[in-house]
């Protein structure tokens, strides 16, 4: 019998389970949800077809069989095969996935997670038109809101909409995207986008460990990754949030600021204060932290023992504290531009040079602060909390400047002499700031990286001693004492709980396997019986 809990990409032992900073019950959930998300996708198969068809104009099409589906961390994207003579021989039909976005917890997690990006798509369609992304055909809401590209309506459907578009904004009313809305009736219980497939160059990831040594390519790679940020920041935006399709099909910038955080978080039952855009810095900054908070409070093994809360307790409070010393106050109010706040190896696509053919996956981008647009931590091939002073930091401290130099030739290439934004990050960088906007992005490692890159900025000695955290702690509220108490109560419970799901998959396993072999044992006496009665006869 395995002495494994199952989770969705790989199996993991009781005792690691209960070692794991992470809450892994929401995750032993996960294999179970999945198929029954998936079965209800398959089951709709025909629906999926049909909405191609409907938004492509064509007659035929046929999507994959489920081991075709591509499954990521937070989507689900179905390939649907055109049949000639259409132009496109096929497409990806994008779906939020409901279990990882906290949809059961909070009602309307995934549709604001697609609204968001399709809104994203939509504006780097108008005010980026030289960096490359995915073709966006058409798109749905759970409302029955449909939209589709004008590309692919009739001429009388543009002229219309055109004309209801132009008459809008000569009225001096909010005018809506060019994608045409259109009256389609589905029976999905999902929103959907239909993307087109990148069909050159490969993802980043698949030669990322192989080359990034070679500085040739990783020059190529910095350049062309600078110009799509100067790209994105060429149209300010007015407010610190999330760019969101409306009811009325407009692109408003509305919506929270929208990261793969805050519904993680949620979808593990902690509630976020993220809930509004805003004007400033500080009080964005100041509710991130007091998400780290509702985590300390809400995750059942956020606290292992009493030196592991007043190690966090201590860093949380100091992380208000210090909170002015990386701030430029010259860019408190703004600018805010379009930042693509997870973009990694996989969603970038490179030919075998590392130029960039096409970025994919703009779920979860901002309107930030342009402070915070820093260099990707990834470029040290570590995680954030793992980056230690010694040879790790100094590998990634140099190729920190060859970005900036990079960055710094493309700004001057677009805008001449006058440089902006390549000052800001290097402050950033020198100040510390670039450390302490990732800690706070990250509520697994904000500990870390404030012990090993922010408290030693001020005091250097207090990292290594528990006096620090001992007399700190107490100043998070009022009651940090107590909270730490219940939280390690509360480990005990969700450690129980662990136990019992590995005895439940155990059991089932069990069953699973003695089921098997009665079939096995019926199947074997039937052609037993089958050749008693040939020779009889």
């Amino acid at each position: 019998m395995s002495n494994t809990l199952s989770l969705l990409r790989r199996n993991i032992t009781l005792d690691e389970a209960l070692r794991d900073d992470d809450n892994l019950l929401p995750q032993i959930q996960y294999p179970r949800q999945r198929q029954e998300f998936f079965d209800y996708l398959f089951a709709h198969k025909a629906e999926i077809e049909s909405i191609v068809s409907f938004h492509l104009s064509t007659k035929h099409c046929r999507a994959g069989d489920v081991q075709t589906w591509l499954s990521g961390s937070f989507n689900v994207c179905i390939p649907v095969y055109i049949d000639p003579p259409s132009e496109v021989r096929s497409v990806f039909v994008r779906i939020p996935l409901p279990y990882k976005v906290g949809e059961a917890k909070s009602v309307g997690n995934a549709e604001e997670k697609l609204r968001c990006e399709v809104a994203s798509y939509l504006w780097m369609q108008e005010n980026c038109p030289d960096v490359s992304i995915p073709i966006l055909f058409g798109f749905g809401f759970p409302n029955g809101q449909t939209l589709t590209a004008p590309e692919h309506t009739s001429l009388f459907s543009r002229l219309a909409w055109s004309a209801r578009r132009i008459l809008l904004c000569w009225l001096g009313f909010p005018t809506p995207c060019r994608y045409i809305s259109r009256t389609r009736r589905y029976d999905l219980n999902t929103g959907y986008m239909i993307i087109g497939r990148v069909t050159r160059g490969k993802m980043l990831s698949s030669t990322w460990n192989s080359f990034r040594h070679d500085k040739t390519r990783r020059t190529n790679l910095f350049h062309n990754l600078a110009r799509i940020m100067l790209s994105l920041n060429k149209s300010p935006l007015p407010a610190i949030g999330s760019l969101t399709l409306n009811h009325q099909g407009c692109i408003t910038l509305t919506n929270r600021p929208l990261t793969l955080q805050l519904h993680s978080l949620e979808n593990e039952g902690v509630p976020t204060s993220i809930r509004s855009t805003y004007s400033t810095v500080e009080p964005y900054l100041l509710d991130l932290l007091s998400c780290h908070d509702n985590r300390i409070s809400y995750q059942p093994n956020s606290i292992h023992d009493k030196d592991d809360g007043q190690q966090q307790l201590a860093a949380l409070t100091m992380m208000r504290a210090v909170l002015h010393h990386f701030i430029q106050r010259d860019y408190r109010n703004g600018p805010f531009v379009f930042t693509l706040t997870d973009l990694h190896q996989s969603s970038i696509f490179v030919d075998d040079d590392w130029y960039i053919i096409s970025l994919i996956d703009l779920e979860w981008a901002c309107s930030l602060p342009i402070q915070l647009q820093c260099p990707p931590y990834w470029l040290s091939g570590r995680g954030i909390d793992q980056m230690e002073h010694g040879e790790p930091l100094e590998t990634f401290r140099q190729l920190v400047f060859e970005y900036f130099e990079a960055f710094e030739y493309e700004e001057r290439a677009m805008n001449g002499d006058h440089l902006y934004q390549t000052p800001i990050m290097r402050e950033c960088w020198t100040k510390g700031s670039f450390w302490y906007f990732h800690a706070i992005n990250s509520p697994k490692g904000l500990f870390r990286v404030f012990n090993e890159h922010i408290q030693r900025l001020f005091c250097p000695e207090h990292c290594d001693m528990k006096i620090f955290d001992q007399v700190v702690a107490p100043y998070w509220k009022t009651d940090a004492a107590y909270v730490i108490e219940e939280r390690i109560k509360e480990e005990e419970r969700y450690k129980d709980q662990l136990r019992a799901a590995k005895e439940a998959e155990s059991q089932a396993q069990k069953e699973k396997v003695e089921k098997e072999e009665g079939e096995a044992k019926q199947e074997d006496a039937m052609e037993v019986l089958d050749k008693v009665g040939t020779t009889d006869h």
